[in-house]
């Protein structure tokens, strides 16, 4: 999936201005706070509706004009919880395999298997309504792989899970990532889930792309050292601001990067010349939300709410 200078308004306002990104081959987390932007991203990508500007491409297809043709290939498990209650989970999965245009002998086939894959072999046959918001969310990614997708869209896959069923969805989706050879878009506003399972995230904020890549490339970006001296923080961190450093000090503490060669070279001659004593120097562990709330700051807007 590409989109290149993306627009989207509803009315007044701009969901998506000019967004710029790239999806690849993998699990990629779709980021930003409510508002961001991600679901109407998702609906571009499913030809719902057209951008008002920019270019889409979804498989080498417009989703804008051949909006059928991309749905035939692209697995959505959405949000919303609205399934029919009286509807059995094996004939709801079966339909929706169908409504994507397999033969029904193939759909009933696809069905029993896929609801066995998300761990509801032995429930398949029990009416939706009667199931447990897990099972649900389940029903919901069995829907979306009945019909052998190249693409999934995963809208908020554990909304409502307590923190078990959470886990094991997120493992189910890894594995399926894995395992079945999918792009998989993974819509979240839980930095930890998007961590935790992710190769890729692209991050939105007020329908705007703060930054995208791989975690180990944004990581790469915010690395570096954690210095703990007994005093004389003020007169390192001088030393290495003028060698080129960025350096943030909470007391004795400084937070130094970028993470280079270079840098540890100069905290440990910054030391032996200023001789003091050292107590810890460490690399710093860069997370996600490392990352998200240095691209909110480098975008010079209100930072989203990383939970």
């Amino acid at each position: 999936m590409r989109a290149e200078g993306v627009v989207k308004r509803w009315g007044p306002t701009t969901a998506l201005a000019g967004v710029d990104v790239e999806v690849r081959h993998g699990v990629t987390g779709l980021l930003g706070a409510n508002g961001a932007g991600k679901t109407t991203l998702l609906g571009l990508i499913l030809g719902l509706h057209p951008p008002d500007a920019g270019r889409l491409e979804v498989l080498g297809l417009d989703p804008a004009r051949l909006g059928p043709d991309v749905r035939a290939r692209v697995g959505y498990s959405p949000e919303h919880h609205r399934l029919p209650d009286d509807m059995r989970a094996h004939d709801l999965v079966a339909h929706l395999a169908e409504v994507h245009g397999l033969p029904r002998r193939e759909a009933t086939g696809r069905a029993s298997d896929m609801l066995w894959e998300v761990g509801l072999g032995e429930e398949r046959f029990r009416p939706v309504g009667t199931m447990s918001t897990g099972q649900r969310q389940r029903v919901k990614l069995a829907g979306a792989l009945a019909h052998d997708p190249d693409l999934l869209l995963l809208d908020e896959p554990t909304d409502g899970l307590d923190p078990v069923q959470r886990d094991d969805m997120l493992r189910l989706i890894r594995r399926i990532g894995s395992e079945f050879g999918l792009t998989v878009l993974l819509s979240s506003h839980l930095l930890d889930e998007v961590e935790r399972i992710c190769d890729a995230v692209v991050i939105l904020g007020e329908g705007r792309l703060l930054t995208a890549g791989t975690l180990d490339e944004l990581r790469a970006g915010a690395e570096g050292y954690v210095v703990v001296v007994e005093a004389g923080a003020e007169e390192l961190a001088r030393r290495l601001v003028a060698a080129g450093a960025s350096v943030e000090a909470d007391g004795q503490r400084l937070e130094v990067t970028p993470g280079g060669d270079e840098v540890a070279d100069a905290i440990r001659d910054g030391v032996a010349e200023l001789g003091l004593a050292l107590l810890r120097l460490q690399r710093r562990r860069v997370t996600l939300e490392d990352v998200f709330l240095a691209a909110g700051t480098r975008d010079d807007e209100p930072t989203p709410s990383p939970a």
